[in-house]
């Protein structure tokens, strides 16, 4: 059960700092590891400020021993209500540029605030002058953090560490998500269109749209998940881009579909005709705007492609 800030004892309370830093420094170490391949230079700030945290671990112990002895009893965070929890590292992969600088900065901030109203809490002088020493020293993490980032955060570092941020950003979900866009928008055009033209009933051409929309989110989800394990390519957890594959696909194939809820064929059909064109046209501004690929040949490899798809729909659904 965990147990009242307010209850600890000056051992107590300087074992559980000690812990904390001790955490801490291997949350900033595993920060350094996890960026150290995509973010050299962020990764240098956390080893920096690893070696900070075991100084003052370092300095905490002695002080510990001084007063209390060799024996430091294990007090962890979750011992005491209302203490910072630090959430796992391993539980925020793939680490993020944005999300560990942003992680950090939470670090420092509640655990400096946390000692400051703690310390407004207890009655004792030397444990109120702990609380305070403490809170200094959390706050002084924070302008370490800061400088370093200014030291060695340079434009061009910072232009070159985004360069890789969208890189990763492309490979784990534009690519596999587009890959799922362009097939669901595609390859069902020619079953929802050849079951529209063949019954013309709205009914039938949703049930026919829907069950090639779920069936290829389906392939194409479990496809992208086995294609590789990302530890070679990059791209990423397989679940995580089996998942935005198999969505994108459904979506792309649900959009033309959906239109077909109407029961009105003939407006049923032109309204899913614009969706159409809009898909095609949302699928080419994607590939402008992350492949690099110009708007105007996308636009056109992706548009002849559809067109050419939904004509055989047509002309299946009309024979």
């Amino acid at each position: 059960m965990a147990k009242n800030f307010r209850d600890l004892s000056e051992q107590e309370i300087l074992a559980l700092a000690i812990s904390s830093e001790e955490t801490d420094a291997r949350i900033y170490a595993d920060f350094a590891a996890g960026l150290k391949a995509d973010y050299p230079a962020t990764a240098r700030i956390f080893t920096e400020m690893e070696a900070e945290e075991d100084e003052h671990r370092r300095k905490l112990i002695e002080d510990y021993r001084r007063r209390f002895g060799e024996h430091i009893p294990l007090i962890r965070r979750e011992d005491v209500k209302g203490f910072v929890h630090r959430k796992p590292v391993w539980m925020i992969r793939p680490l993020g540029i944005k999300t560990v600088r942003r992680q950090a900065e939470i670090m420092e901030t509640e655990t400096q605030r946390f000692y400051e109203r703690a310390a407004s809490k207890v009655g004792d002088a030397s444990t109120r002058k702990l609380l305070g020493d403490l809170a200094e020293a959390e706050r002084k993490h924070v302008t370490l953090a800061d400088d370093l980032q200014r030291e060695q955060l340079t434009p061009d570092v910072e232009a070159e560490e985004e360069k890789a941020h969208r890189r990763l950003f492309v490979l784990q979900i534009v690519q596999p998500g587009l890959a799922g866009l362009m097939d669901g928008s595609v390859s069902t055009l020619a079953p929802v269109f050849a079951a529209a033209f063949a019954t013309h009933n709205s009914h039938a051409a949703f049930l026919v749209g829907l069950a090639a929309s779920v069936g290829a989110g389906i392939s194409m989800g479990f496809a992208e998940a086995a294609s590789d394990d990302g530890s070679l390519t990059g791209r990423g957890k397989p679940l995580l881009r089996g998942v935005v594959c198999g969505l994108m696909t459904t979506a792309g194939g649900i959009g033309h579909t959906l239109p077909y809820l109407i029961p009105n064929f003939r407006t049923a059909t032109a309204i899913a005709v614009v969706i159409v064109a809009i898909e095609l046209l949302t699928i080419s501004w994607i590939r402008n705007r992350y492949m690099d690929t110009p708007f105007l040949r996308a636009a056109f490899q992706v548009i002849v492609g559809g067109m050419l798809v939904f004509l055989v729909g047509i002309w299946i659904g009309s024979s």
